[in-house]
């Protein structure tokens, strides 16, 4: 849901090397198609920033809606919530355009689900949520500085391999949930095994490697010219990938700790 948002309106661009091809002011792309305020990356910082905000104080909301009193479960109201974040996620990947309004309810949306679930966590391991925080930063911090000294490239096809591997891990999940209805679960992967754990460092890389695919793709459309509305969609992006990163992080603690 990140970067495959944004590689359907990037997709068509050249790999950064220092240059843009001049073919792309004629191409018939939405970054070809830009404006007279183009995108940039120190907008796109801020926005980013913005939605993060948001989600922590959405989060620190959702966390007093989960009861401490005898034994936690996941609200009724989480799943409600959880197919509005999806419709407005959907949407936004379709409608860039809408995204300096639909990022910023879905990051409230996503906020509330994620702090009721980091509440639900916390009561059974006592600081897990302040590790997987920490955790959080440091990876994104690591994936930025390995992408500015160009220490890993973006290659085409690095960019194929990631992808490729994040659309298999989403239909895992949506197999997984569409077997939970019948009473069925899948053996091992969510078990605290060594194959569980193995799992989720490997969902985990591909969440961080998505960050990686998010800076390319939003440095490649800052020096395409795209529109000012891409950096609403960017930011979308990136925060869409980071909140997905500190979940599996969350997850993986859980295992480590059980």
């Amino acid at each position: 849901m990140a970067n495959p948002t944004l590689q359907k309106q990037f997709g068509s661009l050249p790999p950064v090397d220092g240059t843009v091809d001049a073919t792309l002011s004629t191409a018939n792309t939405p970054v070809a198609m830009g404006s007279d305020t183009p995108m940039t990356i120190g907008g796109t910082s801020a926005k980013t920033a913005f939605l993060l905000i948001l989600v922590l104080a959405a989060g620190s909301w959702g966390w007093t809606l989960v009861s401490d009193t005898g034994q936690i479960d996941i609200p009724v109201w989480w799943f409600f919530a959880l197919i509005g974040a999806v419709v407005l996620a959907i949407v936004t990947a379709f409608k860039p355009q809408i995204a300096i309004v639909t990022g910023p309810l879905y990051a409230i949306t996503q906020g509330v689900l994620i702090g009721a679930i980091s509440h639900i966590y916390e009561a059974e391991f006592d600081g897990i949520v302040i590790q997987a925080l920490l955790a959080t930063a440091s990876v994104f911090i690591v994936m930025l500085v390995l992408f500015v000294t160009r220490t890993i490239k973006v290659t085409n096809k690095l960019r194929g391999i990631i992808i490729g591997a994040t659309f298999g891990i989403m239909l895992f999940y949506l197999a997984s949930i569409l077997l939970s209805l019948f009473g069925t679960t899948i053996p091992l992967v969510w078990d605290s095994g060594a194959f569980g754990i193995g799992f989720s460092l490997f969902v985990v890389a591909i969440a961080a490697f998505n960050l990686m695919l998010d800076f390319d793709l939003i440095e490649r459309g800052v020096q395409a010219g795209a529109p000012r509305f891409m950096e609403w969609f960017g930011a979308f992006s990136l925060m869409v990938t980071i909140v997905w990163l500190y979940i599996e992080i969350l997850r993986l603690l859980s295992k480590l700790r059980d």
